[in-house]
């Protein structure tokens, strides 16, 4: 099934879940259309606001808005102006009569999701608002992209969801195969069994209780040198800074824990991560092909110094 039909039955399933296909809303005389205009009036900024104005948010054509607002008006639900500003523009607002409309049209519509969602539970509940929100972010709604991830310690849990997570998206990405999988479940592994808090940290990046990066402070082969290693962020959190704010927070860190230099090891297709250690201030230092997880690559390493360090 392609994208397309997956939206497609996607909207077929809601629509019914939800009763578009009803006449009328729920405990309601309002059809859907008409609803959504009195919802816009309800929740103006400004006292009264243009039919056109409201059919740009709707994306209604005007012939069509027209016909709703006279209906609207025609019940009382609806009063019109003249505005002092504009004199040729028509002022809409609510009457008493349509507040009352439109509570009860409300009113009827939350009682409607609730009954949908009473069987579902608190974990359910939550994948449900996360994905809803994912959609609409997807799709371009910049308020559902609102939420700067934050910063925690590592839990019980998050090594193994990062070793798959960071395997899809490495496979999804650059179509590099499971052995990656490999190579991660190693790295992380030893930094589990011999983790010294004196000397390593790690850190997960959660958005609306969603993990979406990570980044691993490691100790190296030599007492003054750490490692800086698999660093990710996920594809819904990027474009906001949080590569560079993961980056950061492990460079304060090993300058806190007093390394002298901090490196890294990764690969150069991984331009974004190339991007956001230089702009940290690394510096390539060495450079080698190999062939690994399926693919032809060329390995890289960056150092930083941490001059004003000493162990």
């Amino acid at each position: 099934m392609t994208l397309t039909d997956e939206v497609r039955s996607f909207n077929r399933f809601y629509t019914l879940k939800i009763g578009l296909l009803e006449r009328h809303l729920p405990a309601s005389a309002l059809s859907l259309p008409e609803a959504r205009v009195l919802y816009e009036l309800a929740h103006a900024l400004e006292p009264g606001c243009t039919a056109a104005e409201i059919g740009r948010r709707l994306r209604m054509d005007k012939a069509h808005m027209s016909r709703i607002v006279a209906r609207l008006r025609a019940r009382k639900l609806v009063g019109s102006r003249v505005s002092q500003a504009h004199g040729k523009h028509v002022l809409l607002s609510l009457t008493n009569a349509g507040s009352q409309a439109f509570a009860a049209a409300d009113a009827g519509a939350r009682a409607q999701v609730d009954a949908l969602l009473s069987p579902v539970d608190a974990a359910g509940r939550d994948r449900l608002a996360n994905a809803m929100r994912d959609i609409r972010a997807v799709l371009g709604d910049r308020e559902a992209e609102d939420g700067e991830p934050r910063l925690r310690p590592l839990a019980p849990g998050d090594i193994s969801w990062i070793v798959h997570r960071q395997t899809v998206l490495y496979h999804q990405e650059y179509g590099w195969d499971w052995t990656y999988e490999g190579l991660a479940s190693r790295i992380l592994g030893a930094f589990v069994a011999e983790f010294d808090p004196t000397r390593e940290d790690g850190w997960v990046a959660e958005r609306r209780g969603e993990i979406v990066g990570s980044i691993f402070l490691m100790k190296g082969d030599e007492p003054s040198v750490a490692k800086l290693r698999l660093l990710y962020v996920e594809p819904s959190a990027r474009g906001l800074g949080l590569g560079r704010t993961l980056v950061d927070t492990c460079i304060a860190r090993a300058r806190a824990l007093g390394y002298r230099r901090l490196t890294l090891w990764t690969n150069d297709v991984l331009a974004s991560a190339r991007r956001t250690y230089q702009a940290a201030g690394f510096r390539l230092t060495r450079e080698a092909p190999h062939h690994s997880f399926g693919h032809d690559l060329v390995g890289q390493t960056w150092d930083l110094e941490l001059r004003d360090s000493a162990i």
